[in-house]
This record gives C-alpha cells, structure tokens and sequence, in this order.
C-alpha cells in the first residue's frame, strides 16, 4: 500500500504515542465529515488518509493490546463513510469519540 505521507509509514508514525496516533487520525476524520457535503472529493481524500493511519495504528506493536478496538473502529468508519452505516454511527458520535484523544494530546503539552 502506499502511504501518503510515505515518512509516516517508513518509521516516524510508530514514534507518535497511542493518543497522539488517534487524535491525528480524528483529525482527518473531522475533515472528512466537515467536507461531506461540500466537496466530496475533498471528504473521501480524508477518510482514505484517517483509514490509512489506521492502518498504520493497527500495525503498530505496541497498540496489539487494543487491536479488536482498533478493527472494530475500521470496520465502523467505513460503514459510515463508504456503505450503508448499518452501525447507526454520526458525526457527532466521531466527534465524541476521537475528541478525548485530542485533548489528552493537548494537555499532555
């Protein structure tokens, strides 16, 4: 697969913590929602990335523990995203969920 941005898949990404992984992950998540209904080309581009650093989050060693979440929250975003949101999700609840990951990020600097 490739990656866009390629550094992110060739190391750096697997430096980033678990919460900051996320909150970057939420914040093309924002943007895909935030895109939908303007321009959808802009919105897809954006859930492809979040989908993408997902990937990369799964991946990561370190985050094993918390795989069956972080399939679970895959399979979520493309039925939103992609199919017939069968999971009953909004974009208020994804604000909801990746919001804390953002803040704890924040505080944490």
């Amino acid at each position: 697969m490739n990656y866009q941005p390629k550094s992110l898949a060739d190391g750096r990404w697997f430096e980033l913590s678990f919460f900051e992984q996320m909150a970057n992950i939420g914040g093309e998540v924002e943007r895909a929602i935030l895109w939908r209904n303007k321009k959808t080309e802009y919105s897809l581009k954006a859930i492809e990335r979040a989908l993408e650093l997902l990937d990369l989050t799964i991946k990561d060693f370190k985050n094993r523990k918390k795989l069956k979440e972080l399939l679970r929250l895959r399979e979520a975003l493309i039925d939103y995203f992609y199919s017939d949101n069968k999971f009953k999700s909004s974009d208020e609840l994804w604000r909801k969920y990746f919001y804390p990951f953002a803040y704890a990020v924040r505080i944490k600097k």
